[in-house]
Parts: C-alpha cells; sequence; structure tokens
C-alpha cells in the first residue's frame, strides 16, 4: 500500500457497496451474474450477509451468493443491494485489486440495475508481529493507546482507534490498532484495520463511483504509512516501482 512491498501485511482488502433497494431483485439474478463472472470466478457458494434493515423486522439476515476464483483467494458476493469484492493474503497490487472491482460492480450494475448507492466502504485488514510486549509499541506504531502512570502496565492486550474525516465530511476513515499476545515473552499479533467509508452517497453519481474508490485508496494508503514506525515496514521489503 502505498510504496510497493514484497512481504505486505495485508491478510485481506475488500470494497463494499450497498445500495438503496430501487432495484427489483429476483432469484434468477445470482446466476446471471454468475454468467458474467464465471470466467474468473468459477466457483460459487451460498452466503449470508447482515441486513441493516431486515434487523427492525427481525431478519436480521439476508441470502446472497458468493463466487470465488480458482484458488479461493479472492471472491465477489452478490445479493440484494449489495456487492463486496474481497481478497485474501497474499495481496497482489491495487492495480491488479481494482480490475476486480470494476468487474464485479459492471456485472451487478448490468444485472440487477440499482439506481442509487447507500454506502460503499473500501477496508484493509493488516496483520503483523512486533515484540517487546506493550512497553514497546511505541518503536511499531504511531497510533497506539496511551496509558498514564497511575495505571498497571503489565498488559499486552490493547485497542485503540480513531475517525477521520474526508471531503467535508463526506467521507470518513476508521483506523482501529488492536492486539494480544499468545504466550508469555512471545510476539503481540497485531492488527491495523483501516476502513474508508462513503457517508453521503448522494453526493456520488454511479457513474462516477471509481473516482471515489481511487480517492478512498489513496488516503488509506496514506494513513497505513502514517500508523507504521519505519523501522517495522523495513520487514515488509519495500521493492521498487
Amino acid at each position: 500500500m502505498g510504496k510497493k512491498y514484497g512481504k505486505p501485511p495485508i491478510v485481506e482488502a475488500l470494497c463494499e457497496f450497498h445500495f438503496e433497494p430501487d432495484a427489483v431483485w429476483d432469484l434468477v439474478m445470482p446466476g446471471l451474474a454468475y454468467e458474467e463472472l464465471r470466467s474468473h470466478f468459477p466457483k460459487r457458494e451460498p452466503w449470508r450477509v447482515l441486513d441493516v434493515e431486515g434487523r427492525d423486522i427481525g431478519f436480521p439476515y439476508s441470502d446472497a451468493i458468493r463466487f470465488l476464483r480458482e484458488d479461493e483467494k479472492a471472491a465477489i458476493l452478490v445479493g440484494a443491494s449489495v456487492l463486496s469484492v474481497s481478497h485474501l493474503k497474499p495481496y497482489p497490487t491495487w492495480e491488479e485489486f481494482l480490475p476486480m472491482i470494476k468487474q464485479g460492480f459492471d456485472a451487478y450494475r448490468k444485472v440487477v440495475g440499482p439506481k442509487s448507492l447507500r454506502s460503499v466502504d473500501l477496508r484493509y485488514i493488516n496483520e503483523m508481529e512486533v515484540w517487546g510486549g506493550f512497553e514497546n509499541l511505541q518503536s511499531y506504531f504511531n497510533l497506539r493507546p496511551f496509558v498514564g502512570m497511575s495505571l498497571p502496565r503489565e498488559t499486552d492486550t490493547f485497542i485503540a482507534g480513531i475517525q477521520i474525516p474526508y471531503a467535508e465530511s463526506r467521507d470518513i476513515l476508521k483506523v482501529e490498532i488492536r492486539g494480544s499476545g499468545s504466550e508469555e515473552n512471545g510476539p503481540i499479533r497485531a492488527t491495523l484495520d483501516l476502513d474508508y467509508v462513503l457517508l453521503e452517497p448522494e453526493k456520488i453519481e454511479l457513474e462516477s463511483i471509481f473516482d471515489w474508490v481511487e480517492v478512498a485508496h489513496g488516503n488509506v494508503e496514506e494513513a497505513f504509512e502514517a500508523c507504521l514506525t519505519e523501522s517495522l515496514k523495513q520487514t515488509f521489503e519495500e521493492m521498487e516501482k
């Protein structure tokens, strides 16, 4: 992300679109979407997604279909009013991931025909191991919990987060870092979760959504670089572009 790394810490990247329920959803639509995607995503499996609106009437989940690449490292999820494109580790590059997102988006628009967005988010989940316990977090993270002198410091479990507004609060970046140690004197397994969200979808047209996606990715890249120290990033083995 930002710089090119030979060993990036990304364990999952995903771009998720939620649409207003202004298009008719039919049970044949997943099959039609599969015909559009099967050349690159030949596997398929039933899935369930959290339905925010359905929660209010006692049906918190709705059915969806996931189409997977042959190696099952990349997937496109299609459901009523939702499209999600994801990639597990090893993450390729943005230049490779972005066409997958566009492929899924184009197929969804062709088959379902949504007219407007409810929300969009671009999320990167990173995992890494760091040593030296809680006292040594400053060697790895520029974002970390602060513990005053009056609190016990014998801990290796932590969580901290911030929310950063962008584009006059049209967007928000949620940054969370959390970690825990699994054994005495062992490493802390830390997760850096970066989630860039469109809060005011009425300000973005469907036709220009990928301008937003590119901006979102650039802001996530900058935040990733800013959250981690140079010594930690050196372990990711920076490559020449």
